[in-house]
């Protein structure tokens, strides 16, 4: 398996069994982590961000047919063939609705689980602005209307 772990630690080492268990008792080919969704322990800070990330989860889901809840989150769990098979273009804010459109055109089994945040402050080294939700958008796009497979 390979996992996505954000260096900057926002998404907790702890929460990989919950993210690896759905691979590891064959229910799933792709994993994604959730801020959204569970009881999971969450550090509470923009109220902007949180609905931009609900616009783009909601173009995403209309694009790709799927339905998550939290389209930009950087934790994620893969079976390595399914991952390596799909070559990444993007990088920044783009890479996460790329992931999941090629993800989506693959028809594997994709899960969502509940994981827990600790998002990080502007003076705490967040980097994330306005010009990434436009890529972003323009990802979402690119890669859901595209005709190359993943």
């Amino acid at each position: 398996f390979i996992v996505v772990q954000d260096a900057d630690l926002e998404y907790s080492p702890e929460d990989y069994p919950v993210l690896l268990q759905p691979l590891v008792s064959g229910k799933a080919d792709a994993v994604i982590g959730s801020r959204f969704m569970g009881a999971r322990p969450h550090r509470v800070l923009f109220f902007w961000h949180m609905v931009g990330n609900k616009f783009l989860t909601l173009l995403s889901n209309m694009l790709t047919n799927i339905n998550l809840t939290d389209v930009e989150t950087v934790y994620k769990a893969f079976k390595a063939p399914l991952i390596k098979s799909i070559q990444i273009e993007e990088n920044r804010f783009g890479v996460e609705p790329e992931i999941i459109a090629k993800l989506a055109r693959t028809g594997c089994r994709i899960y969502e689980v509940g994981i827990s945040y600790s998002g990080r402050t502007y003076a705490e080294g967040k980097k994330i602005n306005w010009k990434d939700g436009f890529r972003a958008i323009y990802a979402i796009f690119k890669y859901n209307l595209e005709r190359r497979q993943p």
